[in-house]
């Protein structure tokens, strides 16, 4: 017999209520080449400490969620290594030697398989966690995650990664519009620029939460603290 837990946040705009067993932690993108000095994010001129400084507090939301019994989904923007799957609307994109599949600092750029495009060590999946290698910005596009998720009953989604305002915000508006809840960790997403995330937290919960909710990762924690009591 499965005993629900549910939980109450205090988010933005209003608090945010779920079931455990009925939730998932997204892991959007923490790969080597977005975050680690030497990859394809910092060769394109961005600061990466802007990226890996939110990895502590991914970390703990990881292990958070795992304790707590929920699903983890960690992705992976990625290509075959033909690049079949990248249309030349995405491949020719930015200056030649910086594009998809082209040899960069940590082997080829968003490909399957290249050291750059693992996630990092300290995030790293375990048995058990779905990893979805996804050719688009969006987690659902073109993946199996829409199935993975239907099959295991889940309805509410919890977002962390990078970049806020691409992968992250544009894979919550696909939830959003399949149905799922949605909840934003804020100290758990990055932007290579500030202001982008800022707009996007402000994107994602206005209009009474048009896209989701945002919350720290602090008030998540108290409440499946609350919950477990």
């Amino acid at each position: 017999m499965t005993i629900e837990v549910s939980a109450e946040v205090s988010a933005l705009p209003t608090p945010y209520a779920f079931e455990v067993s009925r939730t998932a932690l997204v892991i959007i993108d923490m790969q080597r080449d977005f975050i680690e000095p030497g990859g394809f994010g910092e060769s394109l001129g961005n600061d990466v400490s802007l990226l890996a400084g939110i990895v502590p507090t991914v970390a703990e939301l990881l292990a958070l969620a795992r304790k707590a019994g929920c699903l983890v989904v960690h992705t992976r923007e990625s290509h075959a290594p033909d690049l079949a799957d990248c249309p030349p609307a995405k491949r020719l994109r930015g200056a030649p030697q910086m594009r998809i599949g082209e040899p960069g600092p940590m082997g080829r750029i968003l490909v399957r398989g290249e050291p750059g495009n693992a996630i990092i060590d300290a995030l790293a999946p375990i048995d058990g966690e779905l990893v979805i290698d996804k050719p688009g910005k969006g987690a659902f596009y073109a993946t199996r995650l829409g199935e993975d998720l239907s099959l295991r009953g889940i309805t509410h989604l919890l977002f962390a990664g990078v970049t806020t305002e691409v992968c992250v915000q544009t894979s919550m508006r696909e939830a959003n519009d399949r149905g799922y809840e949605c909840l934003l960790i804020e100290d758990a997403t990055a932007s290579y620029f500030p202001a982008f995330k800022q707009a996007s937290l402000e994107m994602i919960r206005s209009q009474g939460g048009i896209v989701g909710w945002t919350a720290s990762f602090a008030a998540l924690r108290d409440a499946l603290e609350r919950a477990s009591r």
